[in-house]
């Protein structure tokens, strides 16, 4: 009588993961680097910043009113913002073209444009330190300087009474609440195109 083989029986060995799913896996890396800008996304950019910066600059040359200004300059200078950083930065420094317009700028304008152009600085780089939804805190930070402004101007100088005006307050507002309008839409936009970007790469390397 023989004794029973003793030997382990051999065990299946798992089947290697498909090349197709590891490739998919690593598609959906969370580290993956943002695309490339195409040549054509680069020629819109620069045309952009610079035709915003051109009718910027022609608003805050010829003969206006304050208000409009005032609302060119906030508006177009969160909007230029978009098309890259520099371009934000120069709309900023265009603010101060107006003292060497022909035309005289207004009373207090040289009190009012430093105090709108750090709230706006304050803006761009909140703006430049994540996505869309520092936007809101962006505003907050606006919305502060210009409604503090308006409460505590006369009480430091009293003769600071263009802050207190509610046509300058809801100007300086209403141009914030365009430029970051403009701005999210942008970025909501921009969110949707990449996400149909991935699924397009993801699907071209399934089938594969």
């Amino acid at each position: 009588m023989t004794a029973p083989d003793s030997a382990p029986a051999p065990q299946p060995t798992p089947a290697a993961a498909p090349a197709r799913t590891r490739r998919a896996r690593r598609d959906r890396r969370p580290d993956a680097p943002p695309p490339r800008i195409t040549p054509g996304r680069a020629l819109a950019h620069l045309l952009g910043g610079l035709i915003t910066l051109a009718v910027l600059a022609y608003f805050q040359w010829t003969p206006g009113e304050w208000p409009v200004r005032l609302l060119t300059w906030v508006a177009l200078t969160i909007i230029a913002d978009e098309f890259d950083g520099w371009y934000g930065y120069a709309a900023l420094v265009l603010g101060g073209l107006g003292y060497f317009s022909p035309v005289t700028p207004p009373e207090q304008w040289s009190v009012i444009l430093p105090l709108v152009g750090g709230a706006l600085a304050g803006v761009l780089l909140i703006k430049h330190s994540g996505g869309l939804f520092v936007l809101p805190f962006a505003a907050a930070l606006y919305a502060g300087v210009i409604i503090g402004m308006g409460r505590f101007a006369t009480t430091l100088d009293g003769s600071l009474t263009l802050p207190t005006n509610e046509e300058f307050q809801r100007t300086a507002l209403i141009a914030m609440i365009i430029g970051l309008t403009v701005s999210a839409v942008r970025r909501v936009v921009s969110l949707i195109l990449r996400a149909r970007a991935r699924r397009a790469e993801r699907a071209t390397a399934l089938n594969v």
